[in-house]
């Protein structure tokens, strides 16, 4: 195909985009109106079944085959970057040479780690009742882990993030959504459907029936998936050299 032609496919596709979106923004609710209809529903929907955090009840169980398939992308991106940064037979691994760390930013890593680790877990166990959730909190959780190269050094990372492990805890964060999903059809309704758990108590831990147990697998494997991600990229830039390379 040539350039010319692909200019005019690419002309014709935004001519397109700009007709068909001009026409959604014609039939949009004028600003500042008072008619929500989707709003209504959604905190309609979400204080049915018991969830503080409608932004949760959306994610979760209102969309979530939708917020399955955004699961999946990062879990595929993980999968690619594991396929394409493995060692290849040219290339060796060389122990990373540990870099000196002023005091004041040792301390500060090493102090703000298990806080920012916890403050992680906490927003992936409370997604349901305030904001944030498991994408929020497993990438907390994930920054948390590394202070400790920022804290310390490479070799001290590498002993608490074996990388193995964290990839099976992302291929079971994903298992996890879709069983949870499946448990919906062997209870007689849809997949992801949100009825075969007890909603609970409005605003507490344990509430919104399928909700909290799928924002935790999200966050499982958002954080699981954030450490390999890194992980990878890191060995590449820290341990992995070429031949020639110093």
């Amino acid at each position: 195909m040539s350039r010319r032609v692909r200019v005019w496919i690419l002309a014709l596709a935004a001519l397109g985009f700009a007709a068909l979106f001009s026409a959604a923004c014609l039939h949009l609710p004028h600003f500042g109106g008072d008619s929500h209809p989707y709003g209504e529903r959604s905190v309609r929907d979400a204080l049915a079944h018991r969830t503080a955090n409608v932004i949760a009840a959306v994610n979760f169980d209102q969309r979530a085959f939708d917020t399955l398939g955004e699961e999946s992308i990062l879990f595929a991106s993980v999968l690619g970057t594991v396929v394409l940064l493995r060692q290849t037979r040219t290339e060796r691994e060389v122990p990373p040479t540990p870099a000196p760390v002023p005091l004041p930013v040792r301390r500060y890593a090493l102090i703000l780690l298990p806080v920012a680790l916890l403050l992680g877990l906490y927003v992936i166990a409370h997604g349901q009742l305030s904001p944030g959730g498991g994408f929020q909190g497993g990438v907390v959780v994930a920054t948390a882990l590394h202070l400790l190269y920022i804290g310390a050094d490479y070799r001290a990372l590498e002993r608490i993030r074996p990388v193995g492990v964290y990839e099976v805890g992302d291929a079971a964060g994903e298992a996890a959504y879709l069983v949870l999903g499946l448990a919906g059809l062997f209870a007689g309704s849809s997949f992801l459907s949100n009825t075969f758990i007890p909603y609970g108590t409005f605003n507490m831990l344990a509430s919104g029936g399928s909700v909290p147990l799928l924002n935790m697998a999200v966050g499982m494997e958002v954080a699981c998936a954030v450490v390999v991600l890194l992980a990878r990229f890191l060995d590449q830039a820290v341990e992995i050299e070429e031949p020639g390379e110093k």
